[in-house]
């Protein structure tokens, strides 16, 4: 039924959707399941071309079952605030990581991420990552560092001199001037490439091609972000948006 759990047989009809060849909208829509549901259920389940109906069943139930074995016996939950849906808030950060993993981020580091994203503090430290996933500390601090990296995650200490883990507006626009630097960079290798081969080679032709179509990219997305960053973190005008009128208009 639409919003409980997907039974054995749609998990089937899952599989021989992706075997035809199907998108996530259309098996959702044969199924009366959100797309989100169908995306989340494959890519947690091996994939588009590993997932298999049986196997992605039998893991469902194990995970049920580690789910009811790790809540402590007679511990009731904390409500959530501003009267949020425990499950549905669950479900969400499931979807939320399996995009994050379908767009080539690790596991790990997108579990460590939505964490951080879905929290209205936008920041956390070690022992709260730990604590929160269920994971070691190790595998935070190897997440942490490949955000960093990335740009998705920034470092700051709070009052108690505690290291606390940051994802905020700025942090975004970060993570894709950084992705242009790295592009900025292959451009650079390929033109590099260019002069070593010969630029009249059929191999040279095709370096500049990349360096081209690369740096056109990365310039145009430098523009998007620098833009985009300027608009949206411009304070709106609190008389517009209120809809007051200006002083002096009214009779």
């Amino acid at each position: 039924m639409p919003g409980g759990r997907l039974t054995q047989q749609e998990r089937q009809q899952i599989a021989l959707g992706l075997g035809d060849g199907l998108a996530y909208a259309e098996i959702g829509r044969r199924l009366d399941r959100p797309t989100s549901t169908i995306t989340r259920e494959v890519m947690r389940n091996g994939g588009p071309t590993a997932y298999r109906a049986d196997l992605a069943h039998r893991a469902t139930e194990r995970r049920g079952v580690r789910r009811k074995q790790s809540a402590p016996e007679g511990r009731v939950a904390s409500p959530l605030p501003h009267g949020r849906d425990a499950e549905a808030v669950r479900e969400y950060e499931e979807t939320f990581t399996t995009v994050l993993m379908a767009s080539g981020t690790p596991k790990m580091m997108a579990r460590v991420l939505t964490c951080l994203t879905t929290t209205d503090t936008g920041s956390l430290t070690a022992a709260e990552l730990v604590e929160r996933l269920q994971v070691s500390p190790a595998s935070v601090s190897k997440a942490i560092a490949f955000l960093e990296e990335q740009g998705l995650v920034r470092r700051e200490r709070d009052e108690r001199r505690r290291e606390r883990y940051v994802v905020d507006d700025d942090v975004w626009y970060q993570s894709m001037m950084a992705s242009v630097r790295a592009t900025a960079h292959l451009v650079e290798v390929a033109r590099q490439g260019v002069s070593v081969l010969g630029s009249a080679t059929p191999a040279a032709h095709r370096l500049e091609n990349i360096a081209r179509f690369a740096d056109f990219v990365s310039e145009s997305i430098a523009r998007a972000a620098e833009q985009a960053r300027e608009i949206l973190h411009t304070k709106p005008d609190v008389a517009a948006v209120s809809g007051a009128e200006p002083g002096g208009a009214r009779g």
